[in-house]
C-alpha cells in the first residue's frame, strides 16, 4: 500500500498489531463507558482503555478539571495505570482504545511508552495527532512507531462529545 489508508490511518510502515473489528468495538464500548464517567463529572467526555496480552490493564477518563492538571487526559492517566499494572513503563504489545483521537501530547507519550497500537473513535480535526493534523505514530524520525486504527464506533464517540459541547456552548 502506498501512503496511509484513510479508513484505518495505517500503512505498511508501522508494526502489525492487528485485532478483529468485533474485539475493537467491544473494548471501545468500555472506553465509551469511561467517557460517560467523565461526562457525569462535567469533564470533556473522553475515555480510554489499555489492553495488554488480552487483559484490560487500565481504564481512565479525562480528569483535568477535577485534578486541575492540563495533562490529566484519559490517555495519560491510562498510561500511568497500565505501567503500574504490568510493572514496566514499556507497553510493548499493548493497545490503547480511546474515544477521541489523541492530541500531540498524548501521542508523544504513546511513542515514549512504546505502545503497539492505538484504536480511536472520533477524529479530532483541530488537535488530532494520529492522522488528522499529525501522524505521530508513523513518523520515521521518532524512535518508535505504532499502528493506528481510526473511526471505531465513531458516531457514538462523536455524539457524546457533541452533546457535551452543545450544552456548554449553546
Amino acid at each position: 500500500m502506498i501512503g496511509p489508508d484513510k479508513k484505518t490511518g495505517t500503512d505498511g510502515d508501522v508494526p502489525d498489531a492487528s485485532s478483529d473489528a468485533a474485539t475493537d468495538a467491544s473494548y471501545m464500548q468500555m472506553a465509551l463507558r469511561e467517557a460517560h464517567k467523565a461526562l457525569a463529572a462535567d469533564e470533556v467526555p473522553v475515555g480510554a482503555v489499555i489492553v495488554h496480552e488480552g487483559r484490560v490493564v487500565a481504564r481512565a477518563h479525562n480528569q483535568r478539571e477535577m485534578l486541575k492538571d492540563p495533562t490529566a487526559h484519559a490517555e495519560m492517566i491510562a498510561l500511568t495505570q497500565a505501567s503500574a499494572a504490568i510493572e514496566n513503563w514499556r507497553l510493548t504489545g499493548a493497545t490503547l482504545y480511546v474515544t477521541l483521537e489523541p492530541c500531540l501530547m498524548c501521542a508523544g507519550a504513546l511513542v515514549n511508552a512504546r505502545i503497539s497500537r492505538v484504536v480511536f473513535g472520533a477524529r479530532d480535526e483541530k488537535a488530532g495527532a494520529c492522522g488528522s493534523l499529525y501522524q505521530v505514530g508513523r513518523d520515521a524520525r521518532l524512535n518508535h512507531k505504532f499502528a493506528v486504527v481510526g473511526g471505531v464506533l465513531e458516531a457514538e464517540c462523536a455524539a457524546v462529545l457533541v452533546d457535551f459541547f452543545t450544552q456548554k456552548r449553546p
